[in-house]
């Protein structure tokens, strides 16, 4: 594979090849869409990414770019259902001669097609719909609005100069000129308004009351809501005159939160030995890490993180701490199970034991049971119907 001809040919197999598979797998399940999938290059909007290192130790990054592992490999390395990233630390990468990337967290990437033709597929798109995208990123689900649906109705956002300019590149290059806006999506385009549709490509806390404005009663906005601790999943909100409402889908996609809601660099106070009141724990740290719970963990203590270490050479301790009220929960082992220590305005560990008793007394659902509704006086995360146990989301 030499020519760019020979790449050219060779990408058009494998995009047919990715297709039947994402057709075999239930993700790709129209041919408007399968027809965007086999057009598209993906080649064109990620030329050079990193793929994360398998040495043990310290999480590392690696480029990948055909010079690195050849033109066979990286294309089709572009052409696998994966997620590549294709930035780090909000910073522009310098592919002249790039290097591994070790203690940097991903700002941007390329999402795993499967995830992005599933979503396409479930934003249920009809001919002479108008699209908003909330983050551009490489450009390549934008392509793929654009082939379904035409580049005139289709606008996208991005918050990262550097992303959307390298995005517009690509997206020209492949022939589509939708209309391409940077800044902060929370607020929309309400030039371009009302939307019948909107989709977000990275993660939100909450619902930005500006899209309610700008998607039309009867539209869809499709989005990642997710917090500091962790996903919570991706849900599909019909709106109408004042409100939106809908649910989540019963699996656990996440993406990347949005930068403007990302947490502050600072955890916390972290508490002193003998500050806050001492019982013994229902439950203990795992809960923070187990897929349904953890997802209970997240709606009653948004606001918090947490980590764990040992102190003062003792036994490992899980610090929960919520550095928007200070308040903290501190657990630790006892030859009987768990013991908390908490304080500040919230009862943190009181809050995730509470909500994940719920969880467990309505049979431990998978997210496909909770819901999400939306208003400009509060929005809510709901169990079973909205009338069912309630938690608020972030403002």
């Amino acid at each position: 594979m030499a020519s760019e001809t020979d790449i050219e040919t060779a990408a058009v197999d494998l995009r047919r090849r990715l297709a039947r598979q994402l057709e075999k797998d239930g993700r790709l399940r129209s041919p408007e869409w399968r027809a965007a999938v086999e057009a598209v290059p993906r080649h064109r909007f990620i030329p050079r990414f990193y793929r994360e290192s398998h040495v043990p130790g310290v999480t590392t990054w690696e480029p990948v770019t055909p010079e690195t592992v050849g033109k066979e490999e990286w294309l089709r390395l572009v052409y696998t259902d994966e997620t590549w990233m294709t930035q780090f630390d909000g910073q522009d990468i310098d592919w002249a001669e790039p290097k591994p990337i070790s203690n940097a967290a991903p700002t941007s990437s390329s999402t795993l097609p499967s995830l992005v033709v599933r979503m396409l597929e479930d934003l249920d798109v009809q001919d002479g719909m108008n699209v908003l995208e909330i983050g551009t990123g490489t450009g390549y689900s934008t392509a793929l609005m654009c082939h379904r649906l035409g580049s005139e109705s289709v606008t996208s956002i991005e918050t990262d100069e550097g992303v959307a300019r390298r995005a517009s590149h690509a997206l020209t290059e492949s022939g589509h000129t939708p209309h391409l806006l940077v800044g902060d999506g929370r607020a929309g385009h309400p030039d371009g308004a009302p939307y019948d549709r909107l989709i977000a490509t990275c993660g939100f806390r909450s619902i930005p009351l500006a899209w309610l404005e700008q998607v039309r009663p009867g539209g869809v906005i499709l989005t990642t809501l997710r917090g500091w601790l962790r996903s919570l999943g991706l849900v599909k909100l019909i709106v109408t005159t004042d409100s939106a409402s809908g649910w989540f889908s019963e699996d656990d996609p996440s993406f990347m939160i949005a930068r403007q809601q990302d947490a502050p660099e600072s955890l916390g106070m972290v508490p002193g030995p003998d500050d806050g009141t001492v019982r013994r724990a229902a439950r203990g740290p795992e809960v923070l890490t187990s897929s349904g719970p953890a997802f209970m963990a997240q709606l009653a203590a948004p606001d918090a993180r947490f980590f764990s270490m040992a102190v003062d050479s003792g036994p490992v301790r899980t610090f929960l701490l919520d550095s928007v009220t200070d308040s903290f929960a501190v657990l630790a082992p006892t030859d009987s199970g768990w013991q908390v220590r908490q304080g500040g305005p919230r009862r943190l560990w009181d809050a995730v034991e509470s909500a994940v008793a719920t969880w467990e007394e309505y049979g431990s659902p998978n997210t496909a049971a909770f819901g999400v509704t939306v208003s400009r006086d509060q929005q809510a995360v709901w169990l079973g119907n909205p009338n069912g146990p309630r938690w608020p989301l972030p403002s």
